[in-house]
C-alpha cells in the first residue's frame, strides 16, 4: 500500500471507530509499518486540516472527530482541479487560507488513482496574468496566426459568442477528457469574424486569462500551433485518434515565463 492510499485508510478507520482511539501501535500492525511512519502520516493527516487528536493515558491513542470530517466521497479528478483553480483565483481574498485547507482536505481522502489523475491534467492548465485587471490583461496572441485564424479577438473588437445550448455543456468536458487521454480532437470553431471552421486539434493545454479561457492545440487545417476560445467552440468531439506527445514549451507561445502561472494541485 502506498502512502496516499495509507492516508486515506487511516481516516476512513479512525473514523470507523471513533470515538474510541487507536494507538499508534495498533495501526503500524494493521498496515504492516512502523509506529514512527504511522506519526508521521497523522501528522501529516493534521497539517493537512483533517481532526484527528491524540488522547492520552493507559487506553489512549488517536481519535478522529466525526462531525468535521468528510465521509467517503467520489470526487472526480475534474472535479478537483476545479477546486485547485479556484483555490487559486481566490489568493489575495480573505478566504484564501481556507480555501486551501478545505482542498488539501478532499485531496487526503480521494483515491490515490484520481489525485494522480487530476494532477496529470493540471499539469495542462496556466493562468496568464491574472492578478491584472480583466480589460488591460494579457492575451495569448504569442502563437503563430492567434489573431487571424485562433481566434483571440484584436483589442476593441466585439466577441462573437456561439449560441447557448446543450453543446455549451459538453465541450469543456469533451476537451478535457482527451486532454488527459491525449487524443485528437474535432473541433466546430467560429472565429471572431463569425466564420465556422471544422479543425482536428492535438490538444496541449488549457489556459486561462481574467477574461477568456483558450484551449491551447496544435491545428493540423493550419500547421501550427493555435489558440482557440473555448467560449467560441460549438462543438468537440474526441477521435479517440492518440496524438504526438506536444508540451507547453513545444507551442512557442511566446508569453514571458513572468506571467505564465503554474498551479499546484495542493494549492
Amino acid at each position: 500500500m502506498n502512502r496516499t492510499d495509507r492516508l486515506y485508510a487511516l481516516v476512513e478507520e479512525l473514523r470507523a471507530t471513533a470515538p474510541r482511539p487507536r494507538s499508534a501501535r495498533q495501526l503500524a500492525k494493521g498496515y504492516e509499518v512502523s509506529t514512527r511512519t504511522i506519526e508521521r502520516d497523522i501528522l501529516a493527516l493534521q497539517e493537512s486540516g483533517v481532526p484527528v487528536y491524540a488522547e492520552s493515558g493507559r487506553h489512549g491513542g488517536y481519535v478522529i472527530d466525526k462531525t468535521r470530517t468528510l465521509p467517503p466521497v467520489n470526487v472526480t479528478a475534474a472535479e478537483m482541479v476545479a477546486l485547485a483553480v479556484s483555490v487559486a483565483g481566490a489568493q489575495g481574498t480573505p478566504f484564501a487560507l481556507a480555501a486551501r485547507s478545505a482542498l488539501r482536505k478532499v485531496l487526503a481522502v480521494a483515491p490515490a488513482g484520481q489525485v494522480a489523475e487530476a494532477a496529470q491534467l493540471m499539469d495542462r492548465i496556466r493562468l496568464i496574468g491574472t492578478d491584472q485587471p480583466a480589460r488591460s490583461g494579457p492575451r495569448p496572441t504569442g502563437v503563430a496566426g492567434t489573431d487571424a485564424a485562433g481566434g483571440v479577438p484584436a483589442a476593441g473588437k466585439a466577441a462573437v459568442r456561439p449560441a447557448s445550448g446543450p453543446a455549451g455543456t459538453v465541450v469543456p468536458l469533451a476537451i478535457q477528457e482527451a486532454l488527459t487521454a491525449r487524443h485528437v480532437l474535432l473541433l466546430d470553431y467560429r472565429d471572431r469574424r463569425d466564420a465556422l471552421t471544422v479543425r482536428a486539434v492535438e490538444p496541449v493545454a488549457f489556459a486561462g486569462t481574467r477574461a477568456h479561457w483558450y484551449l491551447l492545440a496544435w491545428c493540423r487545417l493550419r500547421d501550427g500551433a493555435r489558440a482557440f476560445r473555448v467560449d467560441r467552440i460549438v462543438a468537440a468531439a474526441d477521435t479517440g485518434e492518440p496524438a504526438p506527445h506536444r508540451s507547453y514549451a513545444d507551442l512557442g507561445v511566446g508569453i514571458p515565463d513572468a506571467l505564465v502561472r503554474v498551479l499546484d494541485l495542493a494549492g
